[in-house]
């Protein structure tokens, strides 16, 4: 079974229940990158959650990524980091990762974006947002097309982004994308657990 989700981190980590929560769902084998993605934290915190979080991912066989930081996703050994268009440019990044570290990029709805993060050698490009999101307030809205094009035009991974759910995704993967990223639909689900969320990708 391919595994083909790309699971963001909620937005707050409290607790011990999250850690078992998240090796639960890793063992379901549907996870391949986990972003962990948190705002307005200090380093430290930062470091000590992804330091547990590394050990579960690397247990699981599942790449651990951090949004927007390089450095600490240096200091923590992870797999690599995802950049946004306002953080720091790719050949920064780069330098500070190393050539062997995943970097994927944020590209909105750009074609331009994507072809330059392509022509940088990042390792997977994201699109988004494809459907109204609770986790970010976003003004990019993504068609379809753009996967259907990335898939034709540059020979890498896509991720797609945004509002993403069970009753969605089949239509995001059938055009082209490789891997679906979701967040609050496994983390702030009214009716679901978390593993059940997670379940509901088949």
């Amino acid at each position: 079974m391919k595994r083909y989700i790309y699971l963001i981190s909620p937005q707050k980590i409290g607790g011990l229940k999250f850690y078992k929560e998240l090796n639960q769902i890793f063992k379901t084998n549907k996870v391949k990158y986990f972003q962990l993605r948190l705002k307005k934290i200090p380093t430290s915190n930062l470091l000590k959650i992804s330091k547990k979080i590394k050990k579960i991912a690397k247990k699981n066989n599942v790449k651990f990524l951090i949004n927007d930081n390089p450095f600490v996703a240096k200091v923590v050994g992870a797999d690599g980091c995802h950049i946004g268009q306002k953080d720091m440019n790719f050949a920064s990044s780069r330098k500070i990762l190393g050539k062997k570290k995943i970097i994927g990029m944020t590209c909105h709805n750009s074609k331009n974006l994507a072809l330059k993060a392509h022509r940088h050698g990042a390792n997977y490009v994201a699109f988004g947002s494809f459907f109204k999101s609770q986790t970010k307030k976003t003004a990019f809205k993504a068609n379809l097309a753009i996967l259907r094009w990335a898939k034709k035009k540059i020979n890498m991974p896509t991720v797609a982004i945004g509002g993403i759910s069970s009753s969605n995704y089949k239509k995001i993967l059938s055009n082209g994308a490789d891997y679906i990223a979701c967040s609050s639909f496994v983390w702030s689900n009214k009716k679901l657990d978390p593993i059940s969320a997670i379940s509901k990708f088949k």
